[in-house]
C-alpha cells in the first residue's frame, strides 16, 4: 500500500546519532485525555479551565468541532484553554461539515455526542481518515435510534441523523477499542436510563475518569474472563471542572525508546502520565532489560502521573501476550524497533487491530523493518522481530501512509542504523507531537530540519 506524498511533505533523512541523547524534557499533553476533556467541557453547565492541552492538529480539530456545536472554546495561552460548556443534550446543529481531519479518535467519539442530540451533522476528514472503518461505532450507536449514511464500508463523510431522547444501549464490544466504548457512554448520557457496555479486555478508561470528574455515577465491575463491565446512569448533571493534561505515555515512548537505544544517553522526562491501562510499553521495555526508572508518582486531575529516568540499555527479546495490546496498541512500531535492536528474537501477540489504524499498521511496520535489513515474521495476529544485537543495518526508504508513529519509530530507527534512514513525509507528526523534531534535537538527536 503506497500513497503520494502531500503537496506539502516533509521528507528527512536521519543519519546516526552522533553522541549521547542527554537533558531533560516534557512532552505535550496526553491527546486521549485531551480530546476528552473538550468535549465533556462542552457538555458540562459552566466554564472548565483546561491545562497542559495538547494543541496538535487532530486536538484543534475537536475543538473546533465542539465550537460549531455551540460551546464557547477558546485559548487564553500555550496549552491553556477555556471552554464554556452548554449542558447535556444542548448542543446546537453545526451550520457546515464537521472536518475531523486525521483523527479517528475525534471522529469515533463525536459519533457518539451527535447521534444522542437531536440534529443532522455530516462529518468527514483527510484522506488517512476517510480510509478508516467507522462501522465499529456505526453499528452500535444505530441501537440508540440514529441513523447513519456513510460510503461503503462505514467510511467518511458520513451523515448523522441524532435523537434528542436516544434509547440508552447495552451492548458488548466484540473486540477490544476505548474508542468505540467512549462513543457508545458518550451515547449515554443523552438517554434515559442505564448505559452498559462490557468490553473483553480492559481498556484506557480515560472517559470512565472524566465522566467522574465532571459528575456523572459510573460503576465498573469486573468479569470473570478479566474484561470489564461499565454502567453509566443517563442524563446526569455534568458541572464544569478544572482539568490538568498530563504528557502523553505514547508520545513519550519515542525519547524513551531513543535514550534505550543511542550509547551513553541519559534523559529525564517528566509528568507522564501513568494511567495503569497506558503502560504496557513501559512494563515491555523493563522486561527487556530497560533501565527505566519511575520517580515522583502522584495523582493530578484524576490520573496517575509520575517523571522517567531513562538510560541506554542492552534489550533482548520478548515475548509481549496478548492480553496487553490493549494498554499499549499505539506503541507497537517504537516497541518494534526497539525489538530490531535487541538480542533475540521478540513476539507480539494479538496485534490484529494495528490494521485498522491511521494506516494498515502491521503491514506498514514490517516493511519499515524490512526495507532496513530487519527480518520480520507475521504469523496469524502475532508479528515476529528478529533482533540484530545493535546492528540495525538501515539505509532503507520508509514509507510512513500518513502515520504520524511510522514516521516518529522511523526516526528513532536512523538514530541507531549502521546506514541513513530515508522517512518519506514528516509532516503528519504534528497532528499528535506538535515540535517532535525540534524537541528530539534539544537532547541531541541532530535531525536536519
Amino acid at each position: 500500500m503506497t500513497h503520494a506524498s502531500s503537496p506539502s511533505a516533509r521528507p528527512l533523512r536521519v543519519t546516526r546519532a552522533q553522541a549521547p541523547l542527554s537533558g531533560s524534557i516534557r512532552v505535550p499533553g496526553d491527546k486521549s485525555i485531551s480530546h476528552r476533556a473538550l468535549m465533556f467541557a462542552s457538555l458540562a453547565r459552566g466554564e472548565t479551565h483546561i491545562t497542559g492541552l495538547l494543541e496538535g492538529e487532530d486536538v484543534l480539530r475537536t475543538a473546533a468541532a465542539m465550537r460549531a456545536l455551540g460551546a464557547q472554546v477558546a485559548q487564553h495561552a500555550p496549552g491553556d484553554w477555556r471552554v464554556s460548556g452548554l449542558g447535556i443534550g444542548k448542543l446546537r446543529e453545526p451550520e457546515d461539515v464537521l472536518d475531523m481531519g486525521n483523527s479517528g479518535t475525534a471522529a469515533r467519539l463525536l459519533s457518539g455526542i451527535l447521534a444522542s442530540h437531536g440534529m443532522v451533522s455530516v462529518m468527514t476528514g483527510d484522506a488517512s481518515l476517510r480510509r478508516r472503518p467507522m462501522k465499529r461505532v456505526m453499528d452500535p450507536l444505530a441501537g440508540t435510534g440514529a441513523t447513519f449514511m456513510a460510503r461503503e464500508g462505514g467510511r467518511l463523510p458520513m451523515a448523522i441523523h441524532g435523537l434528542a431522547d436516544p434509547r440508552p444501549l447495552d451492548y458488548r464490544l466484540p473486540v477490544a477499542s476505548a474508542q468505540v466504548k467512549s462513543a457508545v457512554l458518550l451515547a449515554g448520557l443523552n438517554a434515559q436510563g442505564q448505559t452498559r457496555v462490557e468490553e473483553p479486555v480492559a481498556t484506557r478508561d480515560h472517559t470512565e475518569n472524566m465522566l467522574r470528574h465532571f459528575g456523572a455515577h459510573v460503576k465498573v465491575e469486573e468479569t470473570p474472563q478479566g474484561g470489564r463491565v461499565i454502567l453509566l446512569q443517563g442524563r446526569p448533571d455534568l458541572v464544569a471542572r478544572d482539568v490538568v493534561v498530563p504528557g502523553d505515555p505514547s508520545s513519550a515512548a519515542f525519547p524513551i525508546v531513543a535514550a534505550l537505544l543511542v550509547p551513553g544517553a541519559d534523559i529525564t522526562i517528566s509528568t507522564v502520565g501513568l494511567n495503569p491501562l497506558r503502560t504496557g510499553l513501559f512494563i515491555t521495555l523493563q522486561e527487556m532489560g530497560a533501565q527505566l526508572e519511575v520517580t515522583n508518582i502522584r495523582t493530578e486531575g484524576g490520573e496517575l502521573v509520575g517523571d522517567l529516568h531513562v538510560r541506554a540499555s542492552s534489550l533482548k527479546g520478548v515475548t509481549v501476550p496478548a492480553d496487553r495490546a490493549p494498554s499499549m496498541i499505539d506503541e507497537y512500531p517504537i516497541l518494534a524497533v526497539a525489538a530490531a535492536h535487541a538480542s533475540g528474537v521478540s513476539r507480539f501477540c494479538g496485534v490484529e487491530e494495528l490494521r485498522v489504524k491511521e494506516s494498515d499498521r502491521l503491514a506498514a511496520t514490517v516493511a519499515l523493518l524490512e526495507n532496513n535489513g530487519v527480518k520480520t515474521a507475521v504469523e496469524g495476529d502475532d508479528l515476529v522481530v528478529y533482533g540484530t544485537s545493535n546492528a540495525i543495518p538501515g539505509g532503507g526508504v520508509v514509507q510512513t501512509h500518513m502515520d504520524h508513529r511510522l514516521a516518529m519509530s522511523a526516526s528513532v530507527l536512523g538514530l541507531v542504523a549502521q546506514n541513513p534512514v530515508e522517512i518519506d513525509d514528516t509532516a503528519f507528526i504534528d497532528t499528535s507531537f506538535p515540535g517532535y523534531l525540534q524537541l528530539m534535537n534539544s537532547l541531541g538527536a541532530g535531525f536536519a530540519l
